[in-house]
């Protein structure tokens, strides 16, 4: 049970940041393709909601 409440706390941290980076950024913002910068961000929301998760006091 403890690792399926983390994925989901994972899933829902990349799905709020990386619709927010989408509807922010434009494609000429940098010398990165969008699709780049929403996998880094996609990435690390994940991994940080996942841990943030998982070390956190209950």
């Amino acid at each position: 049970m403890g690792f399926l409440k983390h994925s989901v706390n994972g899933l829902v941290s990349l799905l709020i940041s990386v619709a927010v980076t989408v509807k922010l950024a434009g494609d000429d913002d940098g010398p990165w393709d969008l699709s780049e910068v929403a996998l880094a961000v996609a990435i690390s929301a994940f991994l940080s909601g996942f841990f943030t998760s998982v070390f956190a006091k209950d």
